[in-house]
């Protein structure tokens, strides 16, 4: 094998280009793609920074495919890895995913699988990477990449940091000749070289494509009436759109707010059920609703190409966010619009939002007890505990203010004390709250129900001790009942005080990484704090300053925060469509007084009898203060017109 070519069953090579054909049915890589793919092959480490849409899952993908082994794909994301596991398993490319809210069976299942089995992809959430059990399967596996997407999230100055990537340089450590691939949509210079640093890569090697998006006009509108402005962008656009607000509450009443005037909205957040939510997104991706409003919630992973519009009614934090979220309009190349709405209070709420998203470290060290006294944890215990956490209750329990308890737990997240999973699908578990043998006396209501507890006592140890999860299909097949029959005779064998139940659910959860530490000794680094912070206001005044830039072209501006320093007007924002039309109003004024001077000089100072020459000398000198050959068209005009005689000679 040289590297150069896939490995399949039996035997052959195919280079990249075959392979992209095989399984994707695309003819040709996109720009950067195949650079991208041809330093993976050559043994190279390799950051990548392709605009959102780029197409960067096949950078990995395809060299992935070409080598012998499994690769490692490191993503926060769990609705978007389980996707590309369905994606590729739907290609008939064997690919596996762990992440959090798997049982210790499944996880070891699938480590086994991984190792042992004939699996190219196995997809892990950053925190499974420091786990003994992981370890432990790793030394077995033949790794042929790390991949590490969404790779901002391993550098403190990108705008999403997250400690448990600190853990993939722990795995290059034990992988030290397994090449990197590393991807991101956005990364300033600085962060680009700290994903660089920190993915320990044996030589740099960053490769991004331009962020030049022609068919896209950015306009941003300051108004007073965003209502009206987000009605009219509606209205004037035709396709499908998107409209991303800060909050829940803003969603639900925008998307009432768009139906009552006649344009077919829906709105989605992480407070809504996964099947709501994935029924939602399903209806306007097959276009039965037009536009969905939303918190940034929406938009990982989905690929819809033809979203003609996507409006930002508040104004958000980095700029990093923002092009990320703007640039899911317009992937199919056709003319689209990422609209920015904003006024004085959205600027002054914004620099409010600095001091609530960092509150001072003693307030974060009380949050840090609160939580571990709200579910009864004392001192040194508690590591390894998953904690389904509701803010609200939190918070109303306490007296404390939401969003300062949300981003000081977040922040506790950051210092590296536990991982906060939000939206995360909690399995349906059951526990026996009688004792075995009194089982045996208990008198069903509904025969089914000794069929289910005979199952339940033979699948599931332990299940006396502790709610165990349990696989509700499964179960359902053995007892010969559909899935939601099976949930309703759990619910009423609690109701019997048989079990207890535990229905399945999404929710945040708190992952504790270690013990309650004593008050005074939660390691919160105050010089951190200030470089976080600094680093948060420094994106937050960056944003602010592309809403209030009136003369840079809107794209220039943004490429330029990325590092892309040579790039040309886009034409088509808001700002270069002000200036062309200031362009041509002046231009129009230039010909109007031109005529005028022409006319007088010709039918009143020299009568209607002059010459070619004259007019030459007259008007094209630098001391006449004209410039160009401009008078001679006009001149033209006058006289096919009959405002002015011709010329003599």
């Amino acid at each position: 094998m040289n590297g150069s070519g896939e490995v399949n069953g039996g035997g052959e090579v195919n280079t990249a280009l075959e392979v992209l054909k095989k399984y994707w049915g695309y003819d040709s890589f996109r720009p950067m793609q195949k650079d991208i793919v041809d330093a993976a092959l050559a043994g190279k480490d390799v950051l990548a920074i392709l605009p959102t849409g780029g197409g960067k899952s096949v950078c990995f993908q395809v060299p992935a495919l070409m080598r012998p082994g499994i690769a490692l794909v490191v993503t926060p994301l769990i609705a978007l890895m389980k996707d590309q596991v369905q994606n590729l398993v739907a290609r008939n490319i064997p690919a596996l995913s762990i992440h959090m809210g798997m049982t210790r069976k499944e996880v070891d299942l699938a480590l086994n699988n991984a190792a042992y089995g004939d699996f190219r992809f196995l997809y892990l959430s950053p925190e499974r990477l420091g786990t003994e059990l992981f370890l432990r399967y790793l030394g077995e596996m033949e790794v042929s990449f790390i991949v590490v997407d969404e790779a901002h999230c391993i550098s403190q100055w990108g705008y999403d940091f997250r400690p448990d990537y600190l853990k993939i340089g722990e795995l290059r450590k034990a992988l030290p000749d397994v090449p990197v691939i590393a991807l991101t949509a956005t990364a300033a210079p600085k962060v680009a070289d700290d994903i660089m640093e920190r993915l320990c890569f044996r030589e740099k090697l960053l490769i991004k494509s331009g962020f030049e998006r022609p068919n896209l006009s950015y306009i941003v509108r300051n108004s007073e009436d965003k209502l009206g402005q987000l009605l009219n962008v509606c209205r004037g656009v035709a396709g499908t759109g998107i409209v991303y607000v800060r909050n829940r509450k803003r969603c639900e009443e925008l998307a009432a707010f768009l139906r009552s005037g006649g344009i077919s909205a829906s709105f989605y957040h992480a407070g809504l059920g996964a099947q709501s939510r994935s029924e939602r997104q399903a209806e306007w991706k097959r276009g039965a609703t037009r536009v969905m409003v939303c918190t940034n919630a929406f938009g990982m992973g989905i690929d819809k190409p033809d979203v003609r519009f996507v409006v930002h009614f508040d104004v958000p934090d980095s700029p990093e966010a923002y092009f990320q979220e703007a640039g899911r309009a317009g992937r199919d190349g056709k003319r689209s619009y990422a609209v920015l709405l904003w006024n004085s209070s959205d600027i002054r709420r914004l620099r409010q939002t600095a001091s609530v998203s960092f509150p001072s470290l003693d307030y974060v060290e009380d949050v840090y007890h609160k939580v571990h006294i709200m579910y009864g944890i004392p001192y040194d215990a508690g590591q390894g505990m998953s904690l389904k956490f509701n803010i609200y209750d939190f918070c109303r329990k306490f007296g404390l203010n939401r969003s300062s308890a949300y981003y000081a737990i977040k922040y506790i997240e950051r210092e590296g004390h536990w991982t906060v999973a939000e939206d995360m699908e909690i399995h349906t578990r059951v526990m026996f709250v009688v004792d075995r043998t009194a089982l045996y006396d208990i008198s069903f209501p509904d025969g089914r129900m000794s069929v289910l507890a005979d199952a339940l006592m033979r699948n599931y140890t332990g299940i006396f001790s502790f709610p165990v999860q349990i696989d509700e299909e499964h179960l359902a097949g053995t007892v010969g009942v559909e899935v939601p029959e099976l949930r309703q005779l759990l619910y009423r064998m609690s109701l019997e005080h048989v079990i207890r139940y535990i229905p399945a659910d999404h929710a945040t959860v708190i992952l504790l990484r270690e013990n309650r530490l004593a008050p005074k000794n939660v390691r919160l680094s105050p010089e951190r704090h200030e470089m976080l912070k600094a680093s948060y206001v420094e994106r937050m005044e960056t944003m602010i300053s592309y809403v209030e830039e009136s003369d840079m072209c809107r794209s220039r501006f943004l490429l330029a925060y990325f590092g892309q320093s040579e790039s040309a007007d886009c034409g088509c924002c808001d700002v270069c469509r002000t200036a062309a039309s200031v362009r041509r109003s002046r231009e129009k004024t230039s010909v109007e007084e031109m005529r005028r001077s022409l006319m007088s000089w010709i039918n009143e100072e020299k009568g209607g009898r002059y010459s070619l020459d004259e007019v030459r000398a007259r008007f094209d000198s630098p001391a006449s203060g004209e410039s160009g050959r401009e008078w001679l068209e006009v001149l033209r005009d006058l006289i096919d017109e009959g405002s002015v005689p011709p010329y003599a000679g």
